[in-house]
């Protein structure tokens, strides 16, 4: 059936295009009608004239193209041919709307019947290619004569199983035939005679010389006229038929690659087109990120200008409060200036006290009182060494006390020892002062009497506080220490000198 619908395409197609007089590829709505009817009439098809409305229904006002009727004409006339109609009148009736316009020249040199026959058979032969077309294999060449053995240019036309040749290519005067069997064949020739490309077609009763325009129609002509002979031999179809098929074979190749580049154009086209989606998309996404870190740029603003005013008011905080760290260190300055003015002060009186000590040191220092002096130090390490021993008592006592108290009387008994180092270098420092006043003594004694007059009222004041002489030296605003031989008898400096040297002379004899 597909090879059925080739061939009435070619017919419909010469009476199509007889429709389009402005040859504009364009033809009215009411003349396709007349067709389809026409059509369906001789084909034996049921003619369906509101199917051919329904097709049109968009473009109702203007005329048609071919590309809108060809839909039509294969799904509602020529999918329906069964092959029960007559060919003839078929053909006919195309024939007779595409005669007007195939036939130019008036009287025809043949009868209208030779016409239609010979446009039948043009479409028989012709391409399924539109617009249709022949492709013969024929052409002029020269041709050596049988009898005068001249060389005569003739018009040669290979047909299925014939070989005409005529005297120019209107066809008009043949001049004769070389019948083509199986016993043929053909051959090429050397040059001769001053012709080129010459070959020999040998037949039964007569061979032929041809002489070919150049190698390359020789050679054509040799192939296509053996091509020929080979299928006849066989008993194939004719030369053209194959040769139709397979320009037929390679236009559908050429049309499933064109279809396949279509398709793959329109695959390319959608994976654009998603592609676009995706690159709007991406766009959009952009456009709210965008306007997100506007956002954030907004928001990053009002937090830096909040920051901002924050820290202003922490700045002014921070300047109030330096401000009153300024007024307390200049109040503390002034204390300061107050503390070294009573320094200051204190130098001055304890200069004037140095004064008097000088006279002090040249009065009277007679012996029994450095003797006196030695038995209270003695008296006093004593009680010293007693009051130590106690401590150390009471040191033993602690260190059997719970865990938990142990830390903290270990502090304890480090403050205790380093007051008993204090007090063993100040019993050293007495020691010391004990030995210098000795040697003192024997100074004193010589002088004793050059400065009986002067010490006089020191004689007084020694004679009031029980014969102890005391160095005068700055007071202390802690209160005073008593001992046993009076108050003030000891500085808290000698006393942590004693304790000191005490201490030394313990560890040495332990």
């Amino acid at each position: 059936m597909v090879g059925l619908k080739e061939e009435l395409l070619k017919s419909i197609w010469h009476a199509f295009t007889a429709l389009d007089l402005d040859r504009s590829g364009k033809v009215s709505k009411s003349q396709l009608k007349v067709l389809s009817h026409n059509l369906c009439t001789v084909l034996n098809v049921p003619h369906d004239p509101v199917a051919l409305e329904e097709h049109f229904r968009d473009d109702d006002e203007g005329p048609v193209s071919n590309q809108g009727y060809m839909p039509y004409l294969n799904k509602f006339i020529l999918e329906k041919v069964q092959g029960n109609f007559d060919k003839v009148e078929f053909n006919r009736m195309c024939w007779t709307l595409c005669a007007k316009k195939n036939l130019s020249k008036s009287p025809l040199l043949i009868s209208d019947e030779d016409a239609f026959k010979v446009w039948v058979i043009f479409n028989f032969l012709s391409e399924d290619k539109y617009p249709l077309i022949i492709v013969p294999e024929e052409g002029y060449m020269l041709k050596k004569g049988h009898k005068r053995k001249n060389w005569t240019e003739r018009w040669f036309v290979l047909k299925p199983n014939i070989i005409s040749y005529y005297v120019s290519e209107d066809l008009k005067d043949k001049k004769g035939d070389i019948i083509l069997d199986g016993n043929c064949c053909v051959e090429a020739l050397p040059d001769k005679d001053g012709k080129k490309c010459l070959f020999l077609i040998k037949c039964l009763d007569k061979s032929f010389e041809i002489s070919a325009s150049d190698k390359k129609k020789k050679q054509e002509w040799i192939q296509a006229i053996q091509t020929t002979v080979n299928l006849l031999r066989v008993g194939s179809p004719p030369p053209h038929k194959e040769a139709r098929q397979k320009r037929k074979e390679l236009r559908q190749k050429l049309l499933a690659e064109q279809e396949e580049l279509e398709r793959q154009m329109k695959e390319l086209q959608t994976a654009n087109e998603n592609k676009q989606k995706e690159l709007e998309t991406v766009r959009k996404q952009l456009e709210a990120a965008a306007a997100r870190a506007a956002e954030e740029e907004k928001k990053r603003l009002q937090t830096q200008v909040e920051l901002q005013d924050r820290f202003s008011l922490e700045l002014e905080r921070e300047k109030m409060v330096r401000q009153k760290m300024e007024e307390q260190v200049a109040q503390k300055s002034s204390e300061l200036e107050q503390y070294l003015q009573r320094v200051r002060e204190l130098e001055e009186m304890y200069k004037q006290l140095q004064e008097a000590l000088e006279d002090e040191k040249q009065a009277r220092q007679d012996e029994e009182t450095v003797r006196k002096l030695q038995a209270r130090l003695l008296e006093e390490e004593s009680a010293k060494r007693a009051e130590l021993e106690k401590w150390h008592l009471q040191q033993q006592q602690t260190i059997q006390m719970t865990e938990a108290e142990k830390q903290e009387l270990e502090n304890q008994r480090m403050i205790k020892e380093q007051a008993l180092q204090v007090a063993m270098q100040q019993l050293e420092q007495l020691e010391l002062e004990r030995k210098e006043a000795l040697e003192q003594y024997e100074e004193v004694k010589k002088k004793l009497e050059t400065a009986a007059n002067k010490t006089k009222s020191w004689k007084d004041k020694v004679a009031h506080h029980e014969g102890l002489i005391r160095l005068i030296e700055p007071g202390s605003k802690n209160p005073h220490l008593i001992t046993n031989w009076g108050p003030a008898a000891f500085t808290e400096a000698e006393l942590k000198q004693r304790q000191k040297s005490w201490k030394g002379k313990k560890a040495t004899s332990e």
